[in-house]
């Protein structure tokens, strides 16, 4: 089987009109994904409620997540993780809009 070297900073769109998801890996219990926003942020009302816990790290950029009940969002900074658990309401209110945000997102039960 042959070694595959990927850069997850590398081959961005010059132009971004929607975040980027793309799965890196995946198996039966869980998924991982880049994902790469430029200014980008959750629709207004709009939260997400997910089945899956989610562990996220931020690579590059900085964004600000909201989590229902919380008065302040979370500010994100390369090199800072959280675990968000299922169900729990979120949303991003906003990333870097002059440089690419890059997450990492992992998806499991």
């Amino acid at each position: 089987m042959p070694v595959t070297v990927k850069n997850i900073l590398a081959n961005i769109p010059a132009e971004l009109p929607d975040e980027l998801f793309e799965e890196m890996l995946s198996g039966s219990k869980f998924r991982m994904e880049r994902i790469v926003s430029r200014g980008h942020h959750s629709p207004e009302g709009f939260w997400y409620d997910q089945n899956e816990n989610e562990w996220v790290i931020l690579l590059q950029g900085s964004a600000g997540l909201s989590f229902e009940g919380k008065e302040k969002p979370v500010v994100l900074h390369p090199g800072d993780c959280l675990l968000i658990y299922r169900r729990r309401r979120h949303r991003v209110e906003w990333t870097d809009p002059d440089q690419d945000t890059i997450w990492l997102a992992v998806y499991f039960e």
